[in-house]
């Protein structure tokens, strides 16, 4: 089909689903001609518009990109800021972490000097089994070179079905020639619980990064492995969790509150309200819980910790999430493309809204500068009484501020000396392990390691002072160890080296038997307020 036409087309469909909505959400009132008129003379409008545009544009003008970049966009930023369109990969990207699976190699690669490096292959997928590692410079795939190709499209290339062999070929630091790699694809599960520890003698750690097709299942897998019901106390990670579906929190929730609790609430404009309870309850796993968020925290996950906080189930501990609290319908539209559309508002269990305001600041402020109201919208009580606020996120129990990196820390990250997330893959770990590539689960950082480090920075320019370095000796070497069980053994297990000095972690287990006494006290003031009622006549 003619690309400008394609767009026209889509541009109509979006249009009448708004126009459908608007009918279904809006007033109750009966569609008028005017009404109809209205909406046939935008259409019509905008292909004018996009006619002149395409004609007399100083430059060839793409079609599909001025719609699915601009104009549709633009109408959805008009709404809220949560509202989206998605083109046909962003589309197949978001079904793919709805599902939990994908097929392909299983790794995470990213952008490095115009390049695309390996920053984490997944343990016992394809890729890793193979001998592909973190640090890696992806060259080729099959014989296809990968100079001038964006990450994204060497990610497609490594894709494909099951069963299928993609030949790689990478660039390896220790190593002169080229490595090749030849790795058949793969169903790769994504999955939502990425750790699963005992934080210490009888405290469980669950790591949980999004809510997908299978976080129920992996949650209960979770506990059971912890044989949770027998702990002391329990932390749930939620930092950096951006949700998901909305009946994977509903079942989150359901392990950990009684039968027949609230666990959230949402209603829109004209939509009639709709209550989600829990169905079988926490079944006697009463089990202290803390649970850690953050401002990634989001939606799904404000969902959960805003049940557990209002129920008094357990304690929040960390910083003010983000505030997503709008319901996204998401439709299919024409060309496998889609359209996320707000259709209502979550509340939690006493009635507070998770979202915080977007109407009267920029989408820059709302997203990057996470502006929330300088005072509460709303005031709400948990079971036991104790005063909560809404209108701007889930704000925790206890606040404890991540840790700042100190100066030395942040000249490490700028000058790539370690694997600085997706900012690049660092040169020192990459260089260790290039001349020892034996690991054990043993391996510790000893004073040999550190004078390879220090002469690692000399010769590279790296410039700091003797104080810098013994302020910093503790992180550098737990740094040092993280980096190095990432590149060998996987992204977990380099987190789990760096949970033992974490801060909020640490503050976490602090606070277990406070979140015992307060759900116990909780359980004691509903249990006597549910029997006064009943002495009613």
């Amino acid at each position: 089909m003619n690309p400008e036409r394609r767009g026209l087309i889509l541009v109509v469909v979006v249009l009448l689903i708004s126009g459908l909505l608007g009918g279904i959400y809006g007033p109750s009132v009966k569609a008028t001609t005017a009404a109809t008129d209205d909406y046939q003379t935008a259409v019509r409008d905008f292909t004018n518009v996009l006619s002149v545009v395409q004609a007399n544009y100083a430059e060839p003008v793409d079609a599909d990109k001025a719609v699915y970049q601009g104009a549709i966009p633009g109408m959805l930023r008009m709404l809220d800021p949560h509202s989206n369109f998605f083109d046909a990969r962003q589309f197949a990207l978001l079904r793919e972490d709805q599902r939990g699976k994908y097929y392909g190699v299983g790794m995470v690669v990213a952008p490095k000097d115009n390049r695309t490096v390996v920053m984490n292959p997944y343990i016992g997928a394809p890729a890793f089994t193979a001998g592909l590692r973190a640090g890696d410079l992806i060259t080729k795939v099959d014989e296809k070179s990968t100079d001038g190709l964006t990450t994204t499209e060497v990610a497609d290339l490594l894709k494909g079905p099951k069963g299928t062999v993609v030949k790689i070929t990478v660039s390896r630091e220790g190593y002169n020639d080229p490595l090749v790699f030849t790795v058949t694809r793969d169903e790769i599960p994504r999955h939502s619980v990425d750790i699963v520890t005992m934080l210490k003698p009888g405290i469980g750690y669950i790591r949980l990064n999004q809510f997908n097709e299978t976080t129920d299942k992996e949650i209960a897998d979770a506990l059971k492995q912890l044989n949770a019901s027998s702990l002391d106390g329990l932390v749930l990670d939620l930092r950096g969790n951006p949700g998901g579906l909305l009946n994977e929190a509903v079942a989150v929730g359901d392990m950990f509150l009684e039968k027949g609790q609230l666990i959230v609430s949402y209603h829109g404009r004209s939509a009639p309200e709709r209550r989600f309870y829990a169905v079988r309850g926490n079944q006697g796993m009463n089990v202290p819980l803390v649970v850690l968020v953050n401002n990634n925290s989001a939606s799904a996950a404000e969902i959960v910790s805003g049940a557990i906080q209002d129920h008094d189930r357990g304690l929040v501990v960390g910083e003010t999430t983000f505030g997503k609290g709008l319901v996204q319908t998401v439709q299919p539209l024409s060309e496998n493309t889609g359209l996320a559309l707000t259709t209502a508002r979550y509340y939690t269990p006493s009635g507070r809204l998770i979202q915080r305001d977007y109407k009267s600041i920029s989408l820059y402020e709302y997203h990057y500068e996470r502006k929330v109201p300088d005072h509460p919208t709303e005031i709400r009580q948990t079971d036991s009484g104790r005063q909560v606020t809404g209108g701007g996120g889930i704000t925790p129990d206890i606040v404890t501020p991540a840790p700042k990196f100190t100066k030395f820390q942040e000249l490490m990250f700028r000058e790539d000396v370690f694997f600085p997330g997706e900012q690049g893959v660092g040169g020192f770990t990459r260089y260790y392990l290039g001349t020892k590539p034996a690991i054990s689960h043993n391996f510790d950082v000893d004073d040999n390691l550190l004078r390879d480090l220090r002469t690692y920075l000399s010769k590279h320019n790296v410039k700091y002072t003797e104080a810098d370095w013994d302020e910093n000796l503790d992180w550098t070497k737990r740094k040092i160890k993280q980096e190095i069980f990432m590149y060998t053994y996987g992204t977990q297990e380099g987190d789990k080296v760096m949970l033992a000095s974490d801060p909020q972690v640490e503050k976490a287990i602090e606070a277990v038997p406070q979140a015992r006494a307060l759900y116990e006290n909780a359980r004691k003031i509903v249990a006597q307020r549910n029997g006064a009622g009943s002495d009613q006549p």
